[in-house]
């Protein structure tokens, strides 16, 4: 998932000294202690890398990854402040940065280091926008929405990824940045001239068809747990009984993710993942009332809170059609048996207690 979205760098070449080098903002140190939290937590810090060329290009053939090449309109003592600050950038001491998906990563850092070193001279404009996307709509277009990678997205990010992106926002994406720098012009003795002087293909790549297996996709699996839910909703109706195990799974799993998603919101310092409308159908104190819901006959004060669950799915629905948030589609089987085995339990327990 990570090659879907591309990646952008600067190469610094100079035949007459032999000088073929590579400057990427997108590398991190495996070494560095409690990797995984600092990730989760969005405190890794990433830094920029310098690489020799050819070892840079033969790992992308060795994906299988094109590679296009922006040579940019640059006059000498251009060309020696950017190498000048890119090397001074990539000391010990300068090169770590808290990386941002959205607004800090190795996309973006090119056209900020262009704007750093290039002053006023540079500017960006919007032509390279035809379409108006959301940040989400952005992600989406490089992935199909059956795969387990959209869902994680869709589920981790909250709504503020929801609102339409300005066409500098647009260059989160190394897509953006190359298209960006297409249209970029520098103003040059009161004349503007074209950022990109020449633009060539370094490696035309082979495309492959990606091989999608429905049977293993999101929305068969939630699919098949919807019909399970329902289908033990309709036999616990039936005898005039209740699945427990059931039930207690549900307030787990739905209860152990709304607590995930709570901190990604509260403890963290990721941008995206805040306001996160997912906890309308992943609430935390599911947790806590486990407890109360594996009793063959619980406090009756529990009707009330599973009406609570039944109302936030409500309003689910109204951000959904509203556009506060999308969620995602292959969630739709098990939020709607999750709905139904609420409204059962109501029933239910009412008639019991």
């Amino acid at each position: 998932m990570y090659d879907k979205f591309g990646h952008s760098a600067f190469r610094i070449e100079d035949k007459s000294k032999n000088l073929d080098i590579v400057f990427n903002y997108g590398v991190y140190d495996f070494n560095t202690p409690n990797f995984y939290t600092k990730f989760a937590r969005g405190k890794l810090l990433y830094q920029l890398g310098v690489s020799y060329y050819q070892p840079f290009y033969d790992s992308y053939v060795s994906q299988n990854r094109w590679i296009k090449q922006q040579t940019l309109n640059l006059t000498y003592s251009e060309k020696q402040a950017i190498f000048n600050f890119l090397q001074n950038n990539a000391k010990p001491e300068n090169r770590k940065y808290k990386y941002d998906f959205f607004y800090d990563n190795c996309a973006t850092k090119i056209r900020d280091v262009l704007k750093e070193v290039l002053g006023d001279e540079l500017q960006y404009n919007d032509d390279f926008v035809e379409e108006d996307y959301t940040f989400r709509e952005l992600i989406q277009k490089n992935l199909h929405w059956n795969t387990w990678g959209s869902l994680g997205i869709d589920v981790a990010l909250g709504a503020v990824i929801d609102k339409q992106a300005t066409a500098w926002e647009y260059q989160f994406l190394p897509d953006y940045i190359f298209k960006a720098a297409e249209t970029a012009v520098i103003t040059r003795n009161g004349s503007n001239e074209k950022l990109v002087s020449n633009t060539s293909t370094l490696f035309k790549n082979n495309p492959t068809k990606e091989n999608s297996f429905f049977l293993t996709s999101p929305l068969f699996i939630f699919g098949l747990l919807g019909l399970l839910i329902l289908f033990i909703t309709y036999r616990d109706r039936k005898n005039n009984t209740r699945s427990r195990f059931l039930d207690v799974t549900i307030f787990f799993i739905t209860g152990l993710i709304g607590v995930f998603l709570l901190l990604l919101w509260v403890a963290t310092d990721h941008t995206a993942t805040a306001n996160n409308y997912n906890l309308l159908w992943a609430f935390p104190l599911s947790l806590v009332f486990i407890g109360v819901i594996v009793k063959q006959f619980p406090k009756q004060w529990i009707h009330k809170y599973l009406f609570f669950l039944i109302v936030l799915l409500g309003l689910l629905t109204v951000h959904w059609i509203s556009g506060v948030q999308v969620f995602a589609t292959a969630l739709i089987p098990l939020l709607v048996t999750l709905a139904i085995r609420y409204i059962f339990l109501i029933g239910y327990l009412k008639q019991k207690i």
